[in-house]
Formats: structure tokens, C-alpha cells, sequence
């Protein structure tokens, strides 16, 4: 239901009570004219108007007085409170801030188990509920030629070499075990030799190769003569891990992003039980590429929650005495399909 207005706020203009504000403050047509930047015929005119409008004579004035009536002095007050309001509107608008809104388009390498990654997307919804999300996994080096095409706001993915034309930050390491699924003849055996593990059928991701993102693995592999029959391979984690489930073979797998999965028993780790092969993933974006306020919010938070993370609590697992909150894993009927690498 909309308010009447009062008949005379439809015929007031605020340059006329404007004009009578400055008449008042200068005490007097000649000097309100010259502040003005107004001529004197221009301004008398205007006190004129406004005082038809109002119905009320507001300035008593001749060669030897100047003053206002009860009248003027009742509006001059008006328009010295309607003055303050209005310069304060410019004030009050650069206080608020832009609506930050848009698109980010944020491509993943296979399953990013990071809870700072996690973390920054719920901080940047709250701050900013208009950017809508998203998120897309590819392997590493498509997402690489994405990123330099301009294609997707930026990547978090494996590096093998890095890009000069890119700008690369660590996000998180990684470590890769190797693991069996229970149907396996090694499952359940402890105390168990990398010589064991020869000879057994290998599943792995395609980026398993010495010029590759999981090179470490790579290189471990062949020290070891490990996996010289490789019958599955797929760039998805999901998929690797299903292979591994099913006893098909035995292969590497991010050991936080199956830490479930192996207290489920669906999973047992093989060895080599230390130093295992530690894998970066990278944020990677395009310094030449022009985004949008969405884009440059999500990347601020992100930077700024990388800066003030100790790269020890962005380690996987954790190293020992390592504070923080342990990491939260979907269960593995949740899974997502991901890929790897």
C-alpha cells in the first residue's frame, strides 16, 4: 500500500530551497548570487518562486535590512537538515560495497581432498552469496592449456613442468601409497617387502609415466620393477579405486584421500611404508587473463588463506605433531567420480 504524498512535497525543488539555504548562510541576494555563480536578478527570481509555492513571505528585506520571517527561519532549519541527509548519500554509497557477482569457473584435478580448498569456498559464499560455482575435473595437463587459453578462472591440479607463461602456487602435498582391495592375495598381510609386490598385476592412473604429473610414482615403479604388467589404467581416482576394490590389480592412491576406504577394509596398504612418493598440487593461473569480481574474490581468499597456512598443515597426511583439525573424507559410497592427474 503506497503513502500519499503531501501536495506540497510534490511542488518544492530543492535547487529553489537550495538557493534560500545559501541566501539565509550569506545574509543577503548580492553575496548568495556570487556563491552561487548566479546572477543577482537569477537568485531574487528564485526566492520569489519559492516563496509563491509556500504560500509564506520568508526574507524581510530592504536598503537598510535583511532578516528572515518566523516562516524562513522554520524552513532554514528544514533545509539545513535536508542538505546534511543529501551529502550524505555520496558517503554513505562508497561505504558499500559492490555486489561481488559472476561466474568462476574453477577446474579440478582429480579429487582434491584439501580442507583449505574446501574452507575458501564456503568463505567466499558467505561473503559473497551472488557468484555462483563452477567446478569441473580434468587431467592436469588439460587443465594446464585451459588455464593458458583463458578458458576456466584458474586450475588446481599436478605440474610436471611448470609453465612460463603460467603463475604457479603450491595449494597442497600429497602422498601416494600403494594399496590392494581385500579380494587380493596380499590383503590382510603385514610385514610385507617391496620385493612382494613384483610380478603383480598394476593398476594406476595414465599420468603413471616418468614425463608426467605423477612422475615420483612413476620412478618408483620402475626402480622397483614394480607393475611391469600394467592391465588398468583410467585418469579417474574413482575408477582406479574401483579397480584396486575389485582385486584387479594393485596401484598407488592418495593416502589421505583414502584413509576411510582402509579403516573400512575395503583398501590395505602396501608397502614402502616410509618416505612414500609426495605429489604437489598447484594452483595455477594466467596473469594475462582478465577476470570478472567473482573470480578475483575467490582468488583473493584463496592467496590470502595460503599465505597464513603453514605448509606443514597443508601436507598429506600429516606430518607427526602437526596441529590443525583432522581432515573430513566423504565416505566412499559418496564418492564423486574424480579424476586423477
Amino acid at each position: 500500500m503506497s503513502i500519499p504524498l503531501d501536495p506540497l512535497a510534490n511542488r518544492l525543488d530543492w535547487n529553489l530551497l537550495r538557493t534560500f539555504m545559501v541566501i539565509v548562510q550569506e545574509g543577503g541576494i548580492t553575496r548568495a548570487a556570487d556563491r552561487l555563480l548566479l546572477k543577482q536578478p537569477t537568485v531574487s527570481a528564485a526566492l520569489k518562486r519559492l516563496e509563491a509555492r509556500l504560500g509564506q513571505k520568508l526574507i524581510e528585506r530592504n536598503s537598510r535590512s535583511f532578516r528572515t520571517t518566523g516562516a524562513g527561519e522554520t524552513l532554514y532549519r528544514e533545509c539545513v537538515e535536508i542538505y546534511g541527509n543529501i551529502a550524505r548519500v555520496g558517503q554513505a554509497l562508497r561505504e558499500v560495497p559492490d555486489e561481488v557477482r559472476g561466474t568462476v569457473r574453477v577446474l579440478l584435478a582429480s579429487h582434491v581432498v584439501c580442507p583449505l580448498f574446501d574452507d575458501v569456498l564456503s568463505e567466499v559464499h558467505r561473503a559473497h552469496p551472488a557468484i555462483d560455482f563452477g567446478l569441473e575435473v580434468m587431467p592436469s595437463p588439460d587443465i594446464i592449456q585451459a588455464v593458458r587459453r583463458k578458458a576456466a578462472s584458474f586450475g588446481v591440479c599436478l605440474v610436471d613442468e611448470t609453465d612460463p607463461a603460467l603463475d604457479h602456487e603450491r595449494v597442497f602435498r600429497e602422498h601416494f601409497g600403494l594399496f590392494c582391495g581385500r579380494r587380493h592375495r596380499l590383503y590382510g598381510r603385514a610385514g610385507l617387502a617391496l620385493a612382494d609386490l613384483r610380478g603383480e598385476p598394476w593398476v594406476t592412473f595414465q599420468t603413471d609415466q616418468p614425463d608426467r604429473p605423477l612422475r615420483p610414482v612413476a620412478l618408483l615403479r620402475l626402480r622397483e620393477r614394480l607393475g611391469e604388467r600394467i592391465i588398468g589404467v583410467s585418469s579417474e581416482l574413482h575408477e582406479v579405486r574401483r579397480l584396486i576394490i575389485a582385486g584387479i590389480g594393485i596401484g598407488p592412491m592418495p593416502i589421505h584421500a583414502v584413509e576411510r576406504d582402509v579403516r573400512d577394509g575395503l583398501l590395505w596398504r602396501l608397502p614402502p611404508y616410509a618416505d612414500p612418493p609426495a605429489i604437489d598440487a598447484w594452483l595455477v593461473t594466467n596473469p594475462r587473463a582478465r577476470l570478472n569480481s567473482a573470480e578475483r574474490a575467490l582468488l583473493a581468499h584463496l592467496r590470502a588463506a595460503l599465505r597464513r597456512t603453514p605448509e606443514s598443515e597443508r601436507t598429506f597426511p600429516r606430518p607427526p605433531g602437526v596441529g590443525g583439525r583432522r581432515l573430513s573424507l566423504t565416505p566412499p559410497s559418496l564418492h564423486r567420480d574424480h579424476g586423477r592427474g
